[in-house]
């Protein structure tokens, strides 16, 4: 019995023994196997770090208005007898565009009239008797003093009759009518809008860091965020007093627009353009790579020349400066040849190996994409 036993103690150690070595045989393969298995390489996209002509430029945002615009309206009450525009009529200056009724004031002119031409039939008789001397001077005056005193009158009910005229002050597009005929309007009431689209005026503002860098004359480039409208103009004028609460300037371009693709009032996008600058380094703005440890780019290293040449990146970090139309102006760490990845960076760490697949690029892309429109 006792040797029975023993045997069945030994054959439980060898097969306990058995399984715990293969699994440690097994987990030590497997840890092997994964420890020299290499990852695939990361697809990339790069560019060629060259300098370039830097175009920089102040961006902000201006809301557009007319060179002239005015709400239209008369200093007088009364019934609207005509309206002699349709909406977005073109107006010319001094061009009739309302009447409201003034068959009183014509009348009372027309009896000012008559006592005017009177006045003046006595004074030219009074001058002729006195060159003969048969009047007193005094009568003299009392005429010459009675026929200004009827020019007055018909002056000043001439000036309430125009009154009741609405005149285009200057030429533009007219809006739409805001009063109908029979109606009775009070002093100051709105007729319409009227605008000169030809050119138009775009206030925006600008930090007081950047005021140094602006002047009057230097161009503008204005854009809409809707029908990829874009027109040049230049800067029209500076405000000198800076907003004590925003920190921020008021600067006024004037802009050009015969075909009237903005309107009054329209949100635009507003570029200053600043002068050129030579010799820069800028990449696309979708190199960097923004932690906590600073601004880096990923820089592929060759090894080895030709097709066959095995690829890795290196991690640098960079000195990111001004941004531009889609590039970032880089200060330090790169030098002019460096190839840098573009797109792929989330997949990468310092050493990875890579390869370059420049087929679809993302700057290549944002560039044609950026570019306006003919």
């Amino acid at each position: 019995m006792i040797w029975r036993l023993i045997l069945a103690i030994v054959l439980l150690g060898v097969i306990v023994g058995g399984i715990v070595g293969f699994n440690l045989f097994r987990d030590k393969m497997i840890a092997g196997y994964f420890a020299s298995m290499q990852p695939p390489p990361v697809t990339v996209s790069t560019v060629t770090v060259e300098p370039i002509t830097w175009k920089p430029g102040l961006d902000a945002i201006g809301t557009a208005r007319a060179a002239q615009g005015v709400e239209l309206a008369v200093e007088t009450s009364g019934i609207v007898k005509d309206v002699l525009f349709q909406a977005n009529d073109e107006v010319e200056a001094g061009q009739h565009l309302a009447q409201l009724d003034d068959a009183v004031e014509r009348a009372d002119l027309a009896a000012a009239q008559a006592e005017l031409d009177l006045a003046e039939t006595q004074l030219a008789r009074q001058r002729e008797l006195r060159e003969r001397g048969v009047v007193a001077l005094s009568d003299l005056d009392v005429a010459q003093a009675t026929a200004i005193s009827a020019a007055s009158q018909v002056a000043s009910l001439t000036a309430v009759m125009n009154q009741k005229s609405l005149e285009a002050p200057f030429g533009g597009t007219i809006g739409i009518p805001q009063v109908d005929v029979g109606q009775f309007v009070n002093p100051g009431t709105v007729y319409a809008t009227l605008q000169d689209l030809d050119t138009m005026r775009v206030d925006f503002s600008v930090p007081e860091q950047d005021i140094r860098l602006i002047a009057i004359g230097m161009p503008v480039t204005v854009s809409t965020e809707v029908g990829n409208t874009q027109l040049t103009g230049h800067i029209s004028a500076i405000e000198p007093r800076i907003d004590p609460n925003s920190r921020l300037v008021t600067v006024r371009a004037e802009v050009d627009d015969p075909g009237h693709r903005i309107n009054p009032g329209q949100f635009l996008r507003v570029r200053v353009e600043l002068p050129e600058e030579q010799n820069v380094v800028a990449l696309p703005q979708t190199v960097v790579s923004t932690t906590l440890y600073g601004d880096s780019v990923f820089v592929v290293r060759s090894d080895g020349e030709g097709e066959a040449a095995k690829k890795t990146v290196e991690q640098v970090f960079v000195s990111a400066g001004r941004r531009s139309l889609g590039l970032v102006e880089i200060g330090r760490g790169l030098s002019a040849g460096d190839e840098v990845v573009t797109a792929g960076q989330n997949r990468l760490t310092s050493g990875a190996t890579v390869v370059v697949d420049n087929t679809v690029n993302p700057a290549t892309a944002g560039a044609a994409q950026a570019a306006p429109a003919d």
